[in-house]
């Protein structure tokens, strides 16, 4: 296995779009129409792009052909296998949009973000800017800027210098960015406003938005896609039975609750829809939020049982479906729900503007029980505090890996296997058999166990610790193994990228010591006194050394002025949330919590020093071997630095050996025994 390079592409976002199972079916298609001078031009796609699954469906061979030219490219011109992979992602997110949904559960997260044409769909854009407008006109920063007219393109130049979309995900998930970080300066120089864009796009990954093949230098022509997930997290953020235990009312059965808790939140949108709807005595079920309401039919029986005060037979009695959405919207704004949308939005039926509307009516009255029994049942359902943050993470992770699945829940998602499979081939190319593997929908409950066992036998093969552990134990939903497994993946995926500048090292293996060593290293060289004597250090909770850790990198990135000393646990608290903001304006792909740092958790704090240190060997020598002050630094190279969630996984290889933390071993070593005996968690 460790000899296996797979199929490499030159752009490591390209190559985290595709498993290497896609990748080499492609590649096996796109040479199999060379042509005689063994050449492929654009011409010669449309036969073979017809016969691909993901666009067979929704385009014949002379759509194909059109949709090529609309590029404005000469169909001779020859291409290779990258704009062969490049093409292809193109025309399967307009078929996927023109579906109205896709094949993926969260498909509104696998927004156009990676396409070479950038759609600027009028109605959405207007949408957008009427939230911006009514979350951010009261910004002290942006209320000089808004409120933005629609009609043009003043969204775009606001948004160019990174300070707005910034704030925009502050709004959809409060205290992600620490303000302090942006640079809001009215004129902002080249590197300023790079800061700003990398400090938006690693917090963007950091709530779950993909972004996995967006630079720095494509947000201004990809915002409206980016602000659509942004905006779509916040509308979907309480679709769950934490923030929401009153959808426990969805289920008939509480054995269904961890069915419920396992369902993407646009699925729970789904469901709670459809159970108003029941009650109100509709008969068709509503599966998408295209098709299935763009008659306006059940928007009018979903309001009637909502908010009947309002209630008019006018809309049900209209034969006009452009007059009954009109009166459809009426209504709504009586319940004094925001217009996401027109009336022609609901008749032509645009999925991420009616989403937005049925999440708008949702907050606003979502019509559910208040039954204090279920409730309390719901809130035992949900986990303690420290698992919850656990799983964010490497939920987030997974995500940021640009694998084909989308993972909404870890515990659910993980148990038959597939997904561990996809993560394992994305980390370490050519580790998995998949003509071993089945792909879900898995109705025999042998085919998971077989998924998950081969999932544990690669596991071993990397040297994870698996101590009696079977594949079984997955399927199970094991709680404590799944993190466990979930922790070693993660640092095994660190580690490989370090590893994979070894040459910064002199060839040498880079260990968890070793990252230990570096980091106290850096910071002496810059004349500090601080030390860390392990990852567990209770000393690291003020936050302070990764400040100066993070001075030590680059002088420029931090500002003392805003730093405290870190006594009271509300010091501690501001410098923990400048310290990920800083690492993720530097160039880090982190997904920890400022808790994470107050309470020194030796996992996550491994992870943020490896970012660390990741960003800074890929700088040029003179900058990461030597320590430049404040006064003598050096511009850095303001291209995006590659992350340690996976985007840049396409060289690795080798073998892999020292995977231990001596102080952390413990919690690392899984037994099924005891975890058996703790299944009630």
């Amino acid at each position: 296995m460790s000899s296996f390079v797979g199929v490499l592409v030159s752009d490591p976002g390209l190559q985290s779009q595709f498993t290497q199972v896609e990748l080499r079916s492609l590649q096996t298609k796109f040479v199999s129409i060379k042509n005689q001078n063994g050449r492929v031009t654009l011409a010669d796609l449309p036969p073979l792009m017809a016969k691909l699954k993901a666009l067979s469906q929704m385009y014949n061979e002379e759509e194909i052909r059109g949709l090529l030219s609309d590029l404005g490219s000469d169909a001779s011109n020859e291409i290779d296998f990258e704009g062969f992979l490049k093409t292809y992602l193109n025309l399967q997110t307009q078929a996927n949009a023109k579906l109205g949904n896709s094949k993926n559960s969260s498909s509104f997260l696998k927004a156009i973000t990676t396409t070479l044409l950038h759609t600027i769909i009028q109605s959405e854009k207007a949408s957008y800017v009427a939230h911006i407008n009514s979350y951010l006109r009261d910004d002290p920063f942006l209320k000089q800027f808004l409120p933005i007219d629609p009609a043009t393109n003043a969204l775009f130049d606001v948004a160019k210098n990174g300070v707005l979309l910034c704030k925009l995900i502050n709004v959809a998930v409060p205290g992600t960015v620490d303000e302090r970080a942006i640079n809001t300066k009215r004129v902002l120089n080249p590197w300023e406003r790079n800061e700003n864009h990398t400090l938006c796009l690693n917090s963007a990954k950091a709530i779950g938005c993909t972004v996995v093949n967006i630079g720095t230098q494509d947000l201004p022509h990809l915002v409206l896609g980016l602000i659509s997930q942004i905006i779509k997290i916040q509308l979907l953020a309480d679709l769950n039975l934490r923030k929401t235990p009153q959808l426990v009312e969805l289920v008939e059965d509480n054995n269904d609750v961890e069915e419920l808790m396992g369902l993407a939140p646009e699925k729970v949108l789904l469901k709670w829809m459809n159970f108003h709807l029941k009650k109100a005595g509709y008969k068709k079920p509503v599966t998408n939020f295209s098709s299935d309401v763009k008659d306006g039919e059940a928007y009018a029986y979903l309001l009637n049982v909502l908010a009947p005060e309002h209630c008019s037979t006018a809309t049900l009695d209209a034969k006009d479906p452009a007059e009954r959405a009109n009166l459809v919207l009426e209504h709504a704004e009586k319940m004094d729900c925001k217009r996401y949308l027109t009336p022609e939005d609901i008749v032509e039926g645009s999925p991420n503007l009616n989403l937005a509307f049925v999440a708008q009516i949702f907050h606003q009255r979502n019509g559910l029980s208040t039954d204090s029994k279920k409730i309390s049942f719901a809130e035992m359902m949900t986990d303690d505090e420290q698992i919850s943050r656990e799983e964010r993470c490497f939920r987030l992770w997974i995500n940021s890996l640009g694998i084909t699945s989308y993972v909404n829940n870890i515990f659910e998602d993980v148990r038959n296997g597939w997904i561990l499979l996809e993560v394992l081939d994305k980390v370490s190319p050519g580790s998995v058999n998949w003509k071993h593997a089945t792909m879900p929908p898995i109705k025999m409950p042998f085919r998971k166990v077989e998924n998950c066992n081969q999932v544990v036998r690669i596991g071993k093969h990397l040297r994870f610790s698996l101590v009696n552990v079977a594949g079984n134990d997955i399927v199970q939903g094991n709680k404590k193994l799944i993190l466990a497994f979930l922790w070693q993946l993660m640092r095994f995926n660190i580690l490989q990228l370090l590893k994979n500048l070894r040459s910064r090292s002199q060839g040498k293996e880079i260990t968890d010591a070793d990252i230990l060593k570096w980091a106290n290293k850096k910071v002496k060289s810059t004349g500090r006194t601080s030390q860390m004597e392990s990852f567990r250090d209770k000393n690291l909770s003020s936050g302070l050394f990764f400040l100066e850790l993070l001075s030590a990198v680059e002088p420029r990135v931090v500002n003392w002025n805003l730093v405290t000393k870190g006594e009271s646990d509300e010091e501690k608290k501001l410098n923990a949330t400048y310290i990920i903001s800083v690492a993720r304006k530097l160039g880090c792909s982190i997904f920890l919590l400022p808790e994470d740092i107050m309470e020194v958790n030796q996992k996550m704090i491994l992870t943020l020093t490896a970012s660390i240190m990741y960003w800074s060997l890929q700088q040029p020598v003179e900058e990461s071997e030597s320590s430049p002050s404040p006064a003598t630094a050096t511009t850095p190279d303001t291209s995006p630095a590659p992350s340690i969630s996976g985007e840049d996984e396409s060289s690795l290889g080798g073998d892999f050996s020292n995977l231990t933390i001596d102080d952390a071993a413990s919690d690392t070593t899984v037994s099924s025994q005891v975890e058996n005996e703790e299944s009630a968690l």
